[in-house]
């Protein structure tokens, strides 16, 4: 990885007060540097946790830059509070709704879903592309646009090490739900970063991936599984969302199936853009879907 010191700076990692199914023990928001800090991921809009980031700067600190690497409540929505409070800008690659692949923008109007927990009122001082560099005193950050999960996802490396966000997390798959989501390009950021050496992943939620090129490697896997499932299923006969979700995630919780469908859903805009299945009488979650 190139922009890595030669000695690695403090890392520091607060989790915010917000558990639930879909975010684990809380959010994570990573404190970077000796001197002049970067906060990743401030959290949601939560006083308590407000007050334990601002409490973390000790004498000699102060915070410089608040990235966020994507616009979820759960991630960016405390931002503008505390870049109030310490006057440092907000860094991301965009809105709630920016980096949408062609396809799902040619799907918002049409799709009568849309992924929980967009922050529609995020909007970055300053806009970060694949590639940009961040420095601090004692830190090198180099952005990575990695869209699935939502399209203006990003991941940041500092050296071989990988802040990333809710792309690849230890305890949990991400939910990747269109038009917010999409799975195509979900499935490229994870072979993206397969081709990369890394060191340890600091995911947005649960603990520390000690071995990224594994977790990688089972994400994949994992997703081929649902897409040779979905397939299967369907050779069988038509069939719609509701029935390949009841089918697939059985014994699921009944409060997780509505995730699981959209990721049912993110599957088949998937196969269908390959020309694997075609949707009737179209593209929609209500559809009937059969293969090509």
């Amino acid at each position: 990885m190139t922009g890595a010191r030669t000695s690695d700076p403090p890392v520091r990692c607060l989790v915010a007060p917000n558990p639930s199914p879909l975010t684990g023990a809380g959010t994570n928001t990573w404190i970077v540097g000796g001197s002049g800090l970067v906060v990743i991921d401030p959290g949601p809009d939560d006083p308590a946790h407000l007050a334990a980031i601002l409490g973390a700067v000790g004498p000699g600190q102060r915070i410089d830059l608040i990235v966020v690497t994507h616009a979820h409540l759960d991630h960016s929505a405390l931002a503008p509070r505390l870049a109030a409070r310490t006057g440092a800008p907000v860094h991301a690659f965009g809105g709630a709704t920016d980096g949408r692949s062609r396809v799902m923008q040619g799907l918002a109007d049409s799709l009568a879903v849309r992924g929980e927990g967009l922050d529609l009122r995020f909007a970055p001082d300053r806009r970060l592309a694949d590639a940009d560099l961040l420095t601090g005193p004692d830190w090198d950050l180099r952005a990575l646009h990695t869209p699935g999960h939502l399209g203006g996802h990003l991941c940041l490396a500092l050296g071989d090490t990988l802040f990333s966000g809710d792309h690849v997390m230890g305890w949990s798959t991400s939910i990747v739900s269109p038009p917010d989501g999409d799975m195509t390009d979900y499935m490229a950021s994870l072979h993206r970063l397969a081709q990369a050496r890394w060191s340890r992943f600091l995911p947005g939620h649960g603990d520390p991936v000690a071995d990224p090129a594994r977790r990688l490697a089972e994400l994949i896997a994992h997703r081929q599984g649902r897409e040779t499932q979905i397939l299967a299923m369907l050779s069988e006969g038509p069939a719609r969302i509701a029935e390949l979700t009841a089918r697939i995630y059985a014994g699921t919780p009944s409060h997780l199936l509505p995730a699981a469908a959209r990721n049912v859903l993110a599957h088949l805009v998937d196969l269908a853009s390959r020309k694997l299945v075609t949707a009737r009488p179209s593209l929609a979650p209500d559809a009937e879907f059969r293969l090509a």
